[in-house]
C-alpha cells in the first residue's frame, strides 16, 4: 500500500444515509478474487441505467465534483461484510471516506485496504455538506499523524479516533503481512533469546 500522507482535496458529496455494501458494490460484481477493476463498478446501480448509460443526476457522473474524499451520510457501509466494497472505493481513487458513523466491518475493511474512514460529529458533517453544496471547490484536509480533519471553507477542525496499530500501518504503507515482516528481526532475536 502507499504511505498515507496528509491530504488536502476537494470532495464528492453523497448525503444519503444507510448506504449498504450492496449499494457500494452490487453482488453481481463479486465474482473476481483480485482487487482490480472494482472502481469502475462503484455504486453501479446508481451510476448507470439498465442499458449501461450514465445517470446524469448521480454525483459520480457530475463533473462538478471530484477529489480523493467521499463525504457520506450516516451509517455508511452497513450490510454484508464484503471486502469488495472497500476495494471499489479505493479503486475509484478515494483515500478518505467521511461520515458520522460507519459499520464496524466496513471500517475494518477500509483500513485494511488503505482507505481512511474518518468519523466526525453530526454538526461537522452537516456544515461540510452545506459548504460543498455552496462551493464544489471546498476542500478538507486530513492529517492522519495528528488525527485531525479540517473543513477549509469554515476553518473548523475536529479530532478523530483510529486504532493505533492501523494508524501505524497506514502511515507506513503496510498491510498486516508487511507489518509482521517489518518486525522479522525483532521476532528472530526474541526467539533466539528464548530458545527452549
Amino acid at each position: 500500500m502507499e504511505k498515507f500522507q496528509t491530504i488536502t482535496s476537494t470532495c464528492v458529496p453523497l448525503p444519503i444515509e444507510n448506504v449498504d455494501t450492496d449499494q457500494i458494490i452490487p453482488a453481481r460484481f463479486l465474482k473476481a478474487t483480485t482487487r482490480e477493476g472494482f472502481g469502475a463498478n462503484l455504486f453501479a446501480d446508481w451510476r448507470y441505467d439498465k442499458s449501461g448509460a450514465p445517470i446524469s443526476s448521480f454525483v459520480l457522473n457530475n463533473s462538478t465534483y471530484s477529489g480523493q474524499m467521499l463525504v457520506a451520510g450516516k451509517n455508511f457501509g452497513s450490510g454484508s461484510s464484503r471486502e469488495h466494497a472497500a476495494w471499489a472505493i479505493a479503486g475509484y481513487g478515494f483515500k478518505v471516506v467521511v461520515s458520522c458513523f460507519f459499520a464496524d466491518i466496513f471500517k475494518g475493511n477500509a483500513l485494511n485496504n488503505g482507505v481512511l474512514p474518518v468519523v466526525v460529529s453530526d454538526n461537522f458533517l452537516a456544515k461540510l455538506f452545506a459548504d460543498i453544496q455552496s462551493n464544489a471547490k471546498t476542500t478538507i484536509t486530513v492529517n492522519l499523524e495528528e488525527q485531525t480533519i479540517r473543513n477549509n471553507a469554515s476553518g473548523v477542525s475536529e479530532s478523530f479516533e483510529i486504532n493505533a496499530y492501523k494508524k501505524e500501518c497506514l502511515l507506513n504503507g503496510l498491510d498486516d503481512i508487511d507489518y509482521l515482516l517489518s518486525k522479522k528481526g525483532a521476532i528472530e532475536a526474541w526467539e533466539k533469546a528464548h530458545e527452549a
